[in-house]
């Protein structure tokens, strides 16, 4: 059964990890989707390799302009928009707070606070007219928990997270709901972008990736896997589609549990090094 049969989606960050995997998805569900991404070959590419169903339009999601366009453009050729995922993000620079750079600084805010906002700004006027919409931000559990990623990107997830909620109490009323999915550690290419690869190069080191993941991830979470695009898109299609109504200004963590706390099993194993370490004084 198609459950998005009819659906019209835009999806940010579209040109690779999980903005495609989303894409991929929602149009093997039935819906009609616009991709926008600033690599426009990459966004082609996989626009002709979806099909009819899909359409690319290159744009920044910090400029406005290009935003209100990709909007118009998704009606223009679709008729109209059920859906609005906004995914597109940029790596930020893992320093010391002595060391930020502020251009950086506003270059990530412009991208995950600003953009998502432009978004919402310019899709809410189109869903209301209809009277129905979701809205889907794609946060991290870095809004959370400090340690796993910049100062500036953390600071930036977490304002996120909180414009979800606070724009969905207006929207909700009205016939538009707005989630947001807050992933872990996600095996996609921007961690080789955080490292300076560019584009396709930076793609292409998710293998990479997951295998340090697999390394260091039992001693950080419950559900000791690296995530994959695939897990963040169930959560995203699941609050895009009709059959979650009735959740509104949620957030789903998708991130084996990270945000619950450390693996049972290394607290254990640690208990049990302090008592053997309290054993042995005694013993002395």
């Amino acid at each position: 059964m198609k459950t998005f049969k009819g659906k019209v989606a835009i999806i940010t960050g579209a040109t690779s990890g999980i903005g495609a995997c989303i894409a991929e998805q929602l149009v093997a569900e039935g819906a009609r989707v616009v991709l926008t991404a600033r690599r426009q070959a990459e966004g082609e590419a996989l626009a002709t390799r979806l099909g009819p169903a899909a359409r690319f339009i290159r744009a920044d999601v910090a400029e406005e302009a290009d935003v209100k366009a990709m909007v118009a453009y998704a009606v223009e050729q679709f008729g109209r928009l059920d859906c609005l995922v906004n995914n597109a993000g940029i790596p930020g620079h893992m320093v010391s707070i002595a060391e930020t750079d502020v251009a950086h600084f506003d270059a990530i805010m412009a991208v995950h606070v600003r953009g998502p906002m432009l978004g919402m700004k310019h899709a809410a006027p189109v869903m209301l007219r209809q009277g129905s919409g979701s809205i889907v931000n794609v946060a991290s559990v870095s809004g959370y928990r400090g340690g796993f990623s910049a100062h500036s990107y953390s600071a930036a997830k977490a304002a996120l997270l909180h414009l979800t909620r606070s724009v969905a109490v207006e929207l909700g009323e009205k016939g538009v709901r707005v989630n947001s999915v807050s992933p872990g550690p996600i095996v996609t290419g921007i961690f080789g972008k955080a490292a300076g690869f560019d584009g396709a190069d930076a793609d292409r080191t998710a293998d990479a990736a997951r295998a340090v993941f697999s390394r260091f991830q039992p001693t950080w979470q419950p559900v000791p896997r690296a995530g994959l695009p695939e897990d963040v898109a169930a959560a995203v299609l699941f609050l895009a589609n009709d059959t979650s109504c009735l959740i509104n200004g949620q957030d789903i963590v998708v991130d084996g549990r990270i945000t619950a706390g450390r693996p049972f099993s290394v607290g254990l194993a640690d208990r049990q090094a302090l008592t053997d370490a309290l054993q042995a004084a005694r013993t002395t």
